[in-house]
């Protein structure tokens, strides 16, 4: 029971700040000078063409952006932060952690907890490699995309809600002592602003280094329009994330402004404007998921690269949430004062719902590009 109180603190909705990444071979020269206009390689590389094998496929270029070295850095660096904290309380230190918090009884389960997410952290450190060197240019795409989406999800609500929390704070609208006193201690304050600090720059660091990696990989999934509809079956399956996205963004909208239907008392003690911030972050997600996918399926004029953003940020926010917090929800056991309503466990379902129909959208969509 201790230990599950632990965990339900580092998962608990909503709650005070976000929950817990050659040019080709050339022809040999003729004997003689070329008469009429080249040919070969050389012919194509003087169109404009992209380079190419002696097998015809394209060849990745080796260009590297202005300033990959500064974001590769920073996005490593900004991970010390967190993996120092999390091998210090593997090791047994209680830094950062006050008198009277959950995470101080004894248990597995923080233990586990602090080792999973210290391993997700280090696989940044993997991202800004492989994003930066010539050897991520033979990864297979899906062995990239998924941490890559993966991390988005995860990311997003912190890079938003966290700065928003902060702006709350700044305008005296943030938690009373007698919301403080109903959360009891947790974690000291230093420590959010520490690591969501680093999250944030391995957000934007990551995207830095992702965008002209994936324009210059696959850059004709976000070239011009989306162009004809896709065929009707994904039409369905974005229809259905549009209206699923709608539902399921509108609640915790509604308990974002101080809704309190479906929430338990502790919950509503707990309610400030700073939790409302993050339960509007989640759902603007749900909304984005539903309206890029159906964008995506429905085709017209719009540039791609917009209904594109807000369908892999929308999804995989979404999906990422909430599949971590229903996991999580329905691992852990409440006393009869705490315990959940209903609706929570299907806004969670909804969350990851949208997120993977959209998801489903969007592969579908890329697969399409592609072969165009």
């Amino acid at each position: 029971m201790t230990t599950t109180r632990a965990m339900r603190r580092m998962t608990d909705p909503p709650g005070d700040h976000p929950t817990n990444p050659a040019a080709p071979p050339g022809a040999a020269p003729p004997r003689d000078p070329p008469t009429g206009p080249p040919t070969g390689p050389s012919a194509d590389l003087s169109a404009g063409a992209e380079p190419r094998t002696r097998t015809g496929a394209v060849r990745p270029t080796s260009t590297v952006p202005a300033g990959t070295g500064v974001l590769r850095a920073a996005a490593v660096i900004a991970t010390v932060p967190y993996l120092v904290l999390k091998g210090a309380w593997l090791a047994g230190s209680r830094i950062g952690i006050p008198d009277g918090s959950v995470l101080l009884e004894p248990g597995p389960l923080p233990a586990v907890a602090n080792a999973v997410t210290m391993a997700m952290d280090a696989c940044v450190i993997v991202l800004a490699l492989l994003l930066t060197r010539p050897w991520g240019r033979r990864v297979p795409g899906p062995l990239l995309i998924v941490p890559v989406y993966t991390a988005t999800g995860l990311l997003t609500p912190i890079l938003t809600g966290f700065p928003g929390q902060l702006v709350v704070r700044a305008l005296g609208l943030g938690a009373g002592d007698v919301v403080k006193a109903a959360r009891g201690p947790f974690l000291d304050d230093w420590v959010y602003t520490v690591v969501y600090g680093g999250f944030i720059v391995q957000g934007l660091a990551l995207a830095g280094l992702f965008v002209p990696y994936a324009r210059e990989r696959w850059g004709r999934c976000w070239q011009g329009p989306p162009g004809r509809r896709l065929p009707s079956p994904t039409g369905v399956v974005a229809g259905a994330a549009a209206t699923v996205g709608a539902a399921v963004g509108a609640i915790p909208l509604y308990w974002a402004v101080g809704g309190a239907a479906w929430l338990s008392a502790r919950q509503v003690a707990q309610y400030s404007a700073e939790s409302g911030v993050i339960s509007a972050v989640h759902g603007l997600c749900a909304l984005a998921a539903g309206a890029g996918a159906l964008l995506l399926a429905r085709g017209g004029g719009v540039r791609v690269r917009w209904p594109l953003a807000l369908a892999w940020i929308g999804s995989s926010a979404s999906l990422g949430w909430g599949l971590w917090l229903l996991t999580a929800v329905l691992g852990l056991e409440f006393a009869d004062s705490e315990r959940l309503s209903p609706m929570i466990y299907l806004a969670y379902a909804g969350q990851v719902i949208v997120g993977g129909l959209c998801a489903a959208v969007l592969a579908r969509f890329t697969r399409s590009r592609l072969a165009a």
